[in-house]
């Protein structure tokens, strides 16, 4: 942290009362109905630094479904299981397109465009539970997660997981488009089973911080000095953030906040300032791209406030 780094607990506490007071809040996503049932009044803000000190504003300790920031960590676990050989069965470049777009899938042979998208993201699913079964893969996903946020509260809802298996036609006429190709090598219902759940991950922003807290850190926990990945893996995982980790949204994201940044429909965004903290917000109204609305303001005011844009002041 630099010498004239800000009150960052003031800072924290001042953003939270401001999104608290904003009206416009953004839409619940709808097409999930437990998600549909989450009051968009909540806000939630905590920011990890590298001492480890933990600063937090509004709900931050209220658990919230992760959704697709989830896939942060898949990526992570599959990186950790197969390294660069990920990369045959997803791509690394900005979609453009919807988060669940088929259009771009058929157009590139069930290839999908990067791994946050919802099609990469369950190729990557995919590849973790490859010679493994379902719970034994979810309970691998969970305890990753509860070993780096230090905490074994983290759990699966599984009512939010019930509901998107209910609703996840798209999801499945994804995964089985990837498997006409061979890019999905496991049953499609074991693989969308273990993706429902990882999505359905619920964390609060202290967690959730806390859990992103290596990628701020060279790969590192700074604190209790355990090694999750390499320096470099840990910059690839940042840059894939920066580019692909908003979707058709990731372009404005960059613009506005500076930071690598993943978002999830549960109205949740990891954000990483590389070498400063880690940092979640949670506002449950999404804009027209699928990402919380009033998160992303507060990361803009976040990073106009401490100049921790990647870009420089």
């Amino acid at each position: 942290m630099s010498k004239t780094d800000p009150d960052l607990a003031k800072m924290i506490d001042e953003i939270a009362q401001e999104m608290r007071a904003r009206t416009d809040r953004g839409r619940v996503a709808s097409y999930i109905p437990e998600l549909e049932k989450v009051d968009p009044a909540h806000f939630g803000m905590a920011l990890v630094d590298l001492d480890g000190q933990v600063h937090v504003g509004g709900d931050a300790d209220l658990p919230f479904s992760i959704q697709s920031i989830s896939k942060v960590f898949t990526l992570t676990l599959a990186l950790g299981r197969v390294g660069d050989r990920l990369w045959r069965k997803v791509g690394r470049e900005p979609s453009g397109n919807k988060f669940n777009s088929i259009v771009q899938l058929e157009h590139e042979q069930g290839v999908p465009r990067n791994p946050f998208v919802n099609a990469g993201a369950i190729a990557v699913t995919d590849e973790i539970l490859s010679g493994r079964q379902p719970r034994e893969t979810l309970g691998e996903i969970l305890r990753f997660l509860q070993f780096l946020a230090d905490d074994e509260t983290i759990y699966i809802d599984h009512e939010v997981a019930a509901s998107e298996k209910r609703t996840g036609f798209r999801n499945a006429a994804l995964t089985n488009y990837m498997k006409s190709f061979g890019v999905i090598e496991n049953p499609v219902e074991y693989t969308l089973g273990v993706y429902f759940h990882h999505c359905a991950i619920a964390m609060s922003c202290r967690q959730l911080a806390n859990a992103g807290l290596f990628l701020a850190s060279d790969g590192r926990h700074p604190v209790r000095g355990h090694s999750v990945v390499s320096s470099e893996r840990a910059r690839r995982i940042n840059a894939l953030m920066m580019t692909c980790g908003h979707y058709d949204g990731s372009g404005e994201f960059a613009y506005r906040v500076g930071l690598p940044g993943k978002s999830g429909v549960g109205g949740g965004i990891l954000a990483i300032a590389p070498g400063r903290a880690s940092i979640a917000v949670w506002a449950p109204g999404l804009d027209e791209t699928g990402n919380s609305h009033l998160g992303r303001v507060a990361l803009e005011e976040l990073a106009k406030r401490t100049g921790w844009s990647v870009f420089g002041r």
